[in-house]
């Protein structure tokens, strides 16, 4: 199960009804937030997601209008007596003189913060390595996009391991309270010195969960290919139509319809749209263009939230 929650909405500047953008992913007690506009503190307090839950913070650009929430989340982390790490995924393009700057606005933190650049191809980043308890296989899969300045999307994946067969666990002479490290993949020893795979007792993988965060970007190949078959596309839509293209070719943002036809071509099964420039006051009335080209698109707005699950066909 995941939980996906907008925390920001809007582009360039705060309004009353939209902070700058933030969206939250939380698992089984553990979280990842990406970007942190102004507001974001407050619009997670108003929609009810705990960011001291947060393993690691996914900047996808250092824009303001994506960082500028940093500083006060850090320092109210530290009043709220957070001890555990806190990693911080951005661009390496630039991350030095960004964290240099944070750093000294919060000042010293009573926890460790661990600055983890992000190349431009990078590798998955297994979240077993941030914290224990996210679900086994779970990465982080960080990918190139196309802004006006060095940018990251990225795609969460969960996978699902195979159905668990008690009874070659039994055959197998497996204790039951091993059960669980099995279906968690890994391998266990037995007293006679066997060795136990989980391939031995699970069938074949069934299909997991991914959500895809886009950041500010044009359309480009890395989101097309990052937003293949997602349970999940977050996408910029910063205008509303292609009447604007110009626009959103020099400033490196989409439309409302090229997320659309992005997300049609990808497969994706669900595309909110999000980060609205001022001038959008009411993302719904160019919603119908979009869902011509892609049923399942929804405009989303702080506070909107999803509970993802495994497909029940595969359960």
């Amino acid at each position: 199960m995941l939980t996906i929650t907008l925390l920001g909405t809007a582009a360039t500047m705060p309004l009353p009804d939209r902070a700058l953008t933030a969206a939250a992913a939380e698992c089984g007690g553990h979280s990842l937030l990406f970007d942190c506009g102004e507001g974001t503190q407050a619009a997670a307090r108003r929609a009810g997601v705990n960011l001291m839950k947060l393993d690691a913070i996914c900047l996808t650009h250092y824009h303001g209008d994506h960082i500028f929430g940093l500083p006060g989340l850090l320092q109210t982390l530290g009043c709220q007596n957070r001890e555990k790490p806190l990693t911080l995924f951005g661009p390496a393009e630039g991350m030095a003189p960004v964290w240099a700057a944070l750093h000294a606005l919060t000042g010293p933190l009573p926890y460790p913060v661990r600055v983890a650049p992000v190349l431009p191809e990078a590798d998955s980043i297994p979240l077993e390595t941030l914290a224990a308890g996210w679900p086994a296989g779970a990465v982080l899969r960080p990918f190139s996009t196309k802004h006006r300045v060095p940018s990251r999307g990225y795609r969460l994946e969960l996978p699902r391991a195979g159905r668990f067969d008690p009874a070659k666990a039994k055959a197998l002479g497996v204790p039951v309270p091993q059960w669980k490290l099995l279906q968690r993949g890994e391998s266990i020893p037995l007293e006679n010195g066997k060795i136990i795979e989980p391939s031995q007792v699970l069938g074949a993988p069934r299909k997991g969960l991914s959500v895809v965060f886009s950041g500010d970007t044009a359309p480009c190949t890395g989101l097309e290919q990052a937003a293949q078959g997602t349970d999940l596309l977050l996408c910029d839509a910063t205008y509303p139509d292609d009447s604007y293209l110009a626009q959103a070719k020099q400033y490196g943002h989409s439309t409302f319809l090229q997320d659309a036809g992005l997300a049609a071509r990808a497969g994706a099964k669900r595309l909110w749209l999000t980060h609205y420039s001022p001038i959008i006051t009411n993302p719904e009335e160019a919603r119908p263009a979009a869902a011509a080209l892609f049923p399942p698109v929804e405009c989303g707005f702080d506070g909107k939230q999803i509970i993802l699950q495994y497909d029940e066909e595969t359960s």
